[in-house]
C-alpha cells in the first residue's frame, strides 16, 4: 500500500450515520483552507464523480439491491478512481498539500464485509489505495445519531438502521487497521461541533506534521 509524500497530509473522517460527520468534515476543510488556502482538498466517498459513483448512491437510497460484494467490488473500483484521477494528483503536485476525505476504506470494512468477504479481503479489493496519515473516527452515541438523522429529515439509506451493529463493526474495523499499523484516532461526536472540532484539532496537534498547527477555537 503506496504512502502520501512526506510534506503532504492525508486526513480521512469516519462515523456512524448521525454522527455530524459530513459537517465536522465540511467546516474543518473550512479551517484549514483559513491558513492554507488552495492547498487543502475536500472531498468524499463514495466519490459521485469516480466511476461507480450514481451506481452505489442508487444502491445507497434502495432504488436497485445488489449482493455485498458486488457492492464491495463497486466501492474498490470507485476508490481506485478516485486515488488515480483525485487524490494522488492533488498531494504528490506540491509540499505542504492536505486531503480531507469524508468515508475512506474504514468505511469498505465495515459496510462492505461479511462472513463470504472478510476484512482481509476487502482490504485485497483495496490493495492500491493510498493510505491515510490519520484517520479520525466520529463516535456519537446511538441516541445521538438518530436525533440528529431525525432533525436533517429525509429517507434512511441502506445501513442506517443498523447502528447498533454497525458500532460493533466499527470497532472491529479499527482494531483491524490498528494491527496493520494503522493510526486510527476516536473522537467523541456527542457534544457541540465547536468542543468536537477542537477535540480534532488537538489530536492534530499532537500527530500531524508541525507545519499543520492549528490554534483552538473560541468557545
Amino acid at each position: 500500500m503506496t504512502h502520501t509524500a512526506a510534506r503532504s497530509f492525508f486526513l480521512v473522517l469516519e462515523g456512524l450515520d448521525g454522527a455530524g460527520k459530513t459537517e465536522i468534515t465540511r467546516r474543518l476543510a473550512d479551517i484549514l483552507r483559513e491558513k492554507f488556502g488552495d492547498r487543502v482538498l475536500l472531498t468524499y466517498e463514495p466519490h459521485d464523480p469516480s466511476v461507480a459513483g450514481a451506481y452505489i448512491r442508487q444502491a445507497l437510497a434502495k432504488q436497485i439491491t445488489v449482493s455485498p460484494r458486488t457492492l464491495a467490488l463497486a466501492y474498490a473500483l470507485n476508490r481506485a478512481d478516485h486515488n488515480e484521477r483525485v487524490l494522488t494528483p492533488f498531494l504528490d503536485a506540491a509540499d505542504g498539500r492536505i486531503v480531507v476525505c469524508d468515508r475512506y476504506y474504514l468505511s469498505s470494512l465495515v459496510y462492505n464485509s461479511s462472513p463470504e468477504l472478510p476484512m482481509d479481503k476487502v482490504m485485497e479489493l483495496n490493495s492500491g489505495a493510498r493510505r491515510p496519515h490519520l484517520t479520525l473516527f466520529l463516535d456519537a452515541s446511538e441516541e445521538t445519531c438518530y436525533r440528529r438523522m431525525g432533525a436533517r429529515g429525509g429517507s434512511r439509506e441502506l445501513f442506517d438502521d443498523k447502528l447498533a451493529e454497525m458500532r460493533r463493526r466499527y470497532t472491529e474495523a479499527i482494531e483491524f487497521l490498528r494491527a496493520r499499523g494503522e493510526t486510527v484516532i476516536t473522537i467523541n461526536a456527542d457534544p457541540g461541533i465547536t468542543d468536537v472540532l477542537n477535540n480534532i484539532i488537538g489530536v492534530l496537534n499532537e500527530r500531524a506534521p508541525a507545519w499543520l498547527r492549528l490554534e483552538p477555537l473560541a468557545s
